[in-house]
């Protein structure tokens, strides 16, 4: 079975977020960047797949030469080859032009794929909307959050999170699948496999090279303004007997927090 899965670089979740209000960016300096903890989940599940059945696991990210640095800790996982699909430009929150190269890439250069492996969404921009696209643009059957797969010759089953119960997905491939937490547990890079990504070449290729113009890859989302959220503030506690204090909550939430 062909499995490709696709990566994104973000920054740490525990990095302190920075932004230039001028550009509306995120500042970089200072940043440490990890795969999307999502994609971890689909990196595992395309390792385990391919142990179980036989196959190839490619990773694939699209952005710039920093991107290598996840593409090699894929490998390191066990993935056996990686791609960079070569994009400067800077996070533009455009899930569809995302999903239009990734389409793409798929059709040039993985037109043999059984398996589309995603994280549900990235950290970051948090749109989850990529791999929905993307298999809406291929026109193949797709399940997202995932958190129970099983692929039986060209068919496959899987078990997604929503509200309030879990709902059975069946579908034959190739097909889209998006995972979530719970689906697996990530494994660590191995001494062997560190050194071994070191040493395989990883290829870059650019939207032109998949058939796309400028125009075709044009961001259609403009960002007007980006701001971290407000500083918490510290919890009030209310004094007096339970009647007074019941009171004063209530008058709190009609109009402070203006809830009820």
């Amino acid at each position: 079975m062909n499995m490709i899965v696709f990566v994104k670089r973000v920054p740490d979740t525990e990095s302190r977020i920075r932004i230039q209000r001028e550009t509306s960016t995120v500042i970089e300096e200072g940043l440490n960047f990890v795969i999307s903890p999502n994609d971890e989940y689909a990196v595992e599940e395309g390792l385990r797949l391919r142990e179980a059945q036989g196959g190839k696991v490619t990773a694939v990210s699209l952005g710039g030469d920093e991107a290598l640095t996840i593409l090699r800790k894929c490998l390191a996982m066990g993935a056996d080859e990686a791609l960079l699909i070569k994009d400067d430009r800077k996070e533009t929150y455009d899930g569809l032009r995302v999903a239009r190269i990734l389409a793409a890439a798929v059709r040039t250069r993985f037109a043999d794929a059984d398996l589309l492996l995603f994280g549900r969404l990235s950290v970051g921009a948090d749109n989850a909307q990529v791999p929905a696209m993307t298999a809406e643009l291929l026109g193949w059957p797709q399940a997202t959050v995932v958190t129970r797969l099983a692929i039986e010759g060209r068919a496959g089953t899987a078990h997604r999170e929503i509200e309030g119960a879990v709902e059975k997905v069946v579908f034959t491939l190739p097909a889209v699948v998006a995972a979530q937490k719970g689906l697996n547990e990530p494994r660590y890079e191995t001494l062997k496999g560190i050194m071994a990504a070191k040493k395989k070449t990883i290829p870059a290729v650019a939207p032109a090279e998949l058939g796309l113009t400028a125009e075709d890859i044009a961001p259609r989302v403009e960002v007007l303004s980006l701001e971290t959220p407000p500083a918490k503030t510290g919890g009030r506690l209310l004094g007096g007997t339970p009647e007074e204090a019941a009171r004063e909550l209530v008058r709190l939430l009609r109009d402070e927090a203006k809830v009820v």
